[in-house]
């Protein structure tokens, strides 16, 4: 399946589902945490999204995550697992066996929304982990960095906390339509992308946008003004690649370098879902 109908398809899957209330997913969490407490195939991605999630609602930064997807030999090992309690055909055994069979697909589909309940509880659109972070501040080693798009900011408060220079801009032209904005981690000054690179294009060596929006050429303008005003500013870029952000014009067109740095700075870049987004260096 080519990108574009794979994006399309995401769209659609996501149009369909309601986003999940935030204490109804964790409750629902918790619930197949119990039920699978002696599976710790299943157990190891519960906890994973109870302890990101509590971490998040402290103003912290989560840990990595591993892939959100219970394992495709899982059902088979289940199966065996209860054949060694109970005779095929024993009726406690059949019980078991539609309890736990009939409850994995409600699982598997809640595992996989965890991405949308980021976005719809905390306003995060990319998971950003405290060991990326600390991988980023180690790159950027102090050089004078703009982020815009910076939402809630995650990636700025982060970056701050390991002592970087980081100027941290958002429009807030989300804060009517979803969580972004409205749970700030650090200062953001109130200014868009542009008139952010205006501002401060000869103050700055690095820019940081994460997430732009998907369709928007926003991102493409920003590169255009980048290339026009201060060429040798770098564009930290986080985003899935002609995928669910920023503007098929901006990926095309985009010169992407440091290739080195941005194989290093992705190593703690959680992919644990269906999107496929990652950190590039563009200019």
């Amino acid at each position: 399946m080519n990108s574009k109908k794979m994006k399309k398809l995401r769209k659609q899957v996501r149009a369909k589902r309601s986003k999940p209330a935030s204490d109804t997913y964790l409750e629902q969490i918790k619930r197949y945490d119990l039920l699978f407490k002696d599976f710790p195939q299943i157990t190891f991605l519960t906890h994973n999204i109870l302890e990101s999630d509590h971490l998040i609602s402290q103003g912290l930064l989560p840990q990595s995550l591993p892939l959100l997807q219970i394992p495709d030999t899982f059902q088979d090992e289940l199966f065996q697992s209860i054949l060694k309690d109970y005779p095929m055909g024993n009726p406690k055994g059949d019980e078991l066996w539609n309890r736990y069979s009939q409850a994995l697909p409600k699982l598997d589909k809640l595992l996989r929304s965890y991405r949308d309940y980021l976005e719809a509880h905390y306003g995060m659109w990319a998971y950003i982990s405290a060991p990326f972070i600390k991988d980023l501040a180690k790159f950027l080693n102090g050089a004078p960095t703009l982020e815009v798009m910076a939402g809630n900011g995650y990636i700025s408060a982060g970056l701050r906390n390991h002592g970087q220079n980081i100027i941290a801009t958002d429009s807030m032209g989300w804060i009517t339509e979803n969580e972004t904005g409205k749970h700030t981690l650090t200062e953001i000054e109130p200014l868009d992308a542009l008139d952010a690179w205006h501002r401060y294009h000869d103050k700055v060596k690095y820019v940081m946008m994460s997430w732009s929006p998907d369709g928007i050429p926003v991102d493409w303008q920003l590169l255009q003004e980048m290339r026009k005003t201060n060429p040798d500013v770098k564009l930290i870029c986080i985003g899935e690649k002609l995928g669910s952000s920023g503007s098929k014009t901006f990926w095309n067109h985009a010169t992407y370098v440091d290739p080195e740095a941005t194989e290093e700075l992705n190593k703690h870049f959680s992919h644990f879902d269906l999107v496929h987004d990652q950190l590039y260096i563009v200019q």
